[in-house]
Order: structure tokens, then C-alpha cells, then sequence
């Protein structure tokens, strides 16, 4: 099966056959990765009086529980709940769907002990106007499952985020566990500068972190489906997966 779509004025065509999982789970065999110093998810039987929830246990069906963190349990996606005082879900502001994405890849420069993605790293690349960008982060490997607690990781600078809200992505997409620096006084400068909170706040962006894009996949046009479990928190486990847009001839 094949989808159309115009994108300024071209038309395109994905195959739904060719699609990439951008998402990192956790649970056994998962991938785990982890950040924060947050403990890994748990998934364990129910007990309930007599009843185990495990067929190897010697019940009829396996009924797990699940004890997680979305921010620290694999890649999530974030709604503007997670600096505001008042509480607000990612079910009910951001909308699952299908948007097209543009695939960049951005160096890190070294600034004292940080890495961090400036607004330089933008200037030579094509920012095609999309609801949606996936930055790819070059020189990190090995990043599937990876413990990012306690290593200063790689961060955006808030200089950089404006610059994308200027462009007008509504949806940033990241390999980074996080957006902003892992220790950073509780400023979440970048978040509040993606969300333009509390001036003027956009309430429909979302961050989706901890995703993993293969190195075989080229940078340039994506159709991203963004979906994710409909939890009333500020995050959820989210499935980021993406189809390469080929232009279709006149």
C-alpha cells in the first residue's frame, strides 16, 4: 500500500512497507535505555488474593503491571504539562496522526565540559518548512539502550530552539534523553523557550526524546506517524516511525 500526500505544492508517495521505528522500549529484551538517574521500568505478575497472573506460574492468562517513568523508560513524547504548574496531558493536547518531518543530522561543538547543538548547526541545513523535525545527533554510537544517567549529555542550546519555533515546527523529535542540560538548576531553559512558556505558550508542540535513528536512513522529507499511549500524564511512551517521501513525477 502506498500513501499520496502534497506538501507545498509537490506531490509525494510513501510506501507503508518502508517505514523505520524510531522508538527505544523498555521491559524484558527491550532496549532500556535510561536517563536521570531513573530506575529501570518494572513489569511484574499481578497478585490478586490466590490469582498470579502468570501462565508459568500456573494460571490461565499473564497479566502484568507495569511500574515506569515515561522521562527515564525509553523514548516518550512530552506536552507542555511538564513545566507548568497546572496539570496538563499529552492525550489531550497533542494530536496522533500523520505529518511530514524533516530528517537532519546536527554535529555537537564543544563548549567547556558540554556538548551542545547551537543555532550555528542549523545555518547549513535545508529546514524544509514541516510540522515536525528529527534532529539525528552525529558523533554519538552505540545509543540504543544506552545509561545516560550521571554523563552530561549532549543539549540543545535555547538559542537553537528559537530558532526552530521561528521556522515553525510544532513537533521537535530527539536522540538526546533530553532537550536541556541534565543538570541545570531546574531552569529548563530550552523547554520554556520551545513552548514559549509562560509568555506565550503553545500548547499543541510536543518533544518527543530517546528516540534512535539508523544510520542508513538519509536525511531530507519523512511522513512521521507519532503515536503513543493515551495516558493523562505530561508524558508518554510514544512509536515515532517514519516513511521516505519520494516526489512523484509529472
Amino acid at each position: 500500500m502506498h500513501l499520496h500526500c502534497c506538501i507545498d505544492g509537490v506531490n509525494f508517495t510513501a510506501s507503508v512497507a518502508d517505514g523505520t521505528d524510531l522508538s527505544q522500549g523498555f521491559g524484558p529484551n527491550g532496549d532500556n535505555a535510561l536517563a536521570f538517574h531513573i530506575p529501570p521500568a518494572e513489569i511484574a505478575p499481578i497478585r490478586v488474593g490466590d490469582f498470579v497472573g502468570s501462565v508459568a506460574a500456573g494460571s490461565g492468562a499473564n497479566c502484568e503491571v507495569i511500574k515506569f517513568c515515561a522521562h527515564g523508560n525509553g523514548t516518550h513524547t512530552e506536552c507542555i504539562g511538564h513545566i507548568t504548574r497546572e496539570r496538563n496531558s499529552v492525550n489531550k493536547l497533542i494530536q496522533p496522526g500523520m505529518m511530514a518531518a524533516c530528517l537532519i543530522s546536527a554535529t555537537p561543538e564543544k563548549q567547556g565540559e558540554d556538548w551542545v547543538i547551537t543555532a550555528e548547526n542549523f545555518k547549513n541545513c535545508h529546514l524544509q518548512k514541516t510540522p515536525a523535525i528529527i534532529i539525528r545527533t552525529n558523533n554519538i554510537l552505540d545509543i540504543r539502550g544506552k545509561n545516560w544517567s550521571g554523563t552530561n549529555p549532549c543539549y540543545f542550546e535555547p538559542a537553537a530552539i528559537q530558532l526552530l519555533v521561528e521556522a515553525g515546527y510544532e513537533h521537535i523529535l530527539t536522540d538526546l534523553p533530553s532537550i536541556d542540560r541534565e543538570e541545570d538548576g531546574g531552569a529548563m531553559a530550552s523547554h520554556h523557550v520551545w513552548w514559549q512558556y509562560p509568555q506565550n505558550p503553545r500548547l499543541h508542540a510536543s518533544i518527543t526524546e530517546l528516540i534512535m535513528v539508523p544510520e542508513d536512513v538519509q536525511d531530507g522529507l519523512h511522513l512521521l506517524s507519532l503515536q503513543f499511549a493515551p495516558i493523562e500524564s505530561d508524558a508518554s511512551p510514544s512509536r515515532p516511525i517514519i516513511y521516505p517521501l519520494t516526489p512523484v513525477r509529472p
